[in-house]
């Protein structure tokens, strides 16, 4: 069957280097893909947000199956305009994806369905947000509402930047998302990322993994979209995946279905590990990036088979299969990320680091300019080690990393920090 991968990033490179495996797959295309995608798909210029344009593609390319990589194209609708053209896609509706489109959303879903989860309050105006900050106590997490790339959360740890975080909000730093604000409790404990895939009523649990969202070593500096990424996260016991199932993604998925708005695709959980159990952080209807570069490094079945069960709704049939082995991938980003970064450098050494056994590079911000390959983002490459412990795939990581040359870029030297301290993994 052919199939259209939407998206361009890191994670769209993981995905289609796992879909171009599967035996069901005859081509695979995407749209806009990058570098490193084009070795394994065609790339295709398409404007995601003209629905039609998709759609016409679609249908001259006899595409079975769309897989929407990215939040913005679903929160956008993009599904919902393929499902009404009779199109099969991966992913939730744009009802469905308001649970990551509007962060004040998914808290009173958690509200309702007793989800546990961090207190907080919704403002529409800069001065009640202020006014609730005056009774809250430090740090707290002031976050834009809705979609922000990443980059809309502050942890405050003083009351000037908590203020501050809010004017940022409310004077258009982040465009509409900033156009309310959620202000939360701060919780304390051990993050993790947890996926499950959902057909709208089966929900099926997925490898752990971690990420590291500091752009600094020793978790320092400014929040990005994520430095690195490892799994599986060992703080996610069997018991503790079992609980996160049973008072956090299954409360969901029956309340999103019981709303007329069930959700298929695969719901990416943000978890706060407390002392007193699970709570959510957020949630993201996509996969995760850097998280899914690790995840196809360890799932042995064929995704693209899990991809349709989950479309067609027939996951309660499916299980998938993973690898006893550990994964850890580092982020190879440009200079002045997260902020403005710096394009057009070139980058050296890449097909020699790929030699390095049990490594895979995953493009993310990348393009050629004939046969030098430049960088084109925030987030450049993906650097992605396999080994029997945690330990072995970051060693497979950083021996690819050191044989890369690119001055224009940097990466953080510890990534896997947390798994490995005080544990032999």
């Amino acid at each position: 069957m052919n199939v259209l991968l939407i998206g361009g990033g890191g994670r769209e490179h993981a995905i289609a280097w796992a879909l171009s495996a599967s035996p069901l797959l005859s081509k695979l295309y995407c749209a806009p893909g990058n570098a490193g995608i084009a070795e394994v798909a065609e790339c295709i210029a398409l404007d995601l947000n003209d629905h039609q344009a998709v759609i016409r593609f679609c249908q001259e390319m006899d595409i079975a199956l769309v897989m929407i990589g990215p939040e913005a194209p679903l929160v956008a609708g993009l599904g919902d305009a393929l499902g009404e053209s009779g199109i099969r896609y991966f992913g939730p509706t744009k009802a469905a994806a308001r649970l990551e489109g509007s962060k004040g959303f998914t808290k009173d879903l958690c509200r309702d369905a007793n989800i546990p989860t961090a207190a907080y309050g919704r403002f529409s105006d800069r001065d009640a947000a202020k006014s609730y900050l005056a009774s809250q106590g430090l740090p707290i997490v002031i976050k834009a509402d809705g979609l922000a790339a990443g980059k809309g959360v502050v942890i405050a740890t003083t009351r000037a930047e908590a203020e501050a975080a809010v004017d940022a909000c409310f004077s258009g730093t982040f465009g509409a998302a900033g156009s309310e604000v959620v202000i939360e409790e701060f919780l304390d404990g051990e993050e993790a990322s947890f996926f499950a895939l959902c057909d709208g009523t089966t929900a099926l649990a997925l490898a752990s993994a971690q990420d590291h969202k500091r752009v600094g070593d020793g978790d320092t500096g400014l929040n990005t979209g994520g430095m690195g990424a490892y799994s599986p996260a060992p703080i996610m016991t069997p018991e503790m995946t079992d609980c996160v199932m049973r008072d956090i993604i299954m409360p969901t998925i029956r309340t999103m279905a019981a709303r007329g708005t069930p959700f298929r695709g695969v719901l990416f959980a943000g978890l706060m590990i407390t002392a007193s159990g699970p709570k959510l952080i957020e949630y993201n209807v996509r996969f995760g990036d850097p998280e899914t570069q690790v995840l196809m490094m360890r799932l042995k079945s064929d995704l693209l088979a899990a991809l349709l069960a989950t479309a067609d709704g027939v996951l309660s049939n499916f299980d998938l299969r993973w690898s006893d082995d550990a994964a850890l991938t580092v982020v190879m980003a440009a200079n002045g990320y997260p902020g403005p970064p710096l394009k057009g450098t070139e980058i050296k050494g890449v097909e020699a680091a790929k030699l390095v056994p049990n490594v895979e590079i995953f493009h993310a911000g990348t393009r050629r300019d004939g046969v030098r390959l430049l960088a084109d983002g925030g987030r450049v490459l993906n650097v992605t080690g396999r080994g029997r412990t945690i330990a072995e795939a970051r060693d497979a990581a950083y021996a690819a990393l050191a044989k890369i040359d690119w001055p224009g870029g940097f990466y953080r030297k510890d990534i896997g920090w947390r798994a490995l301290k005080n544990r032999e993994l």
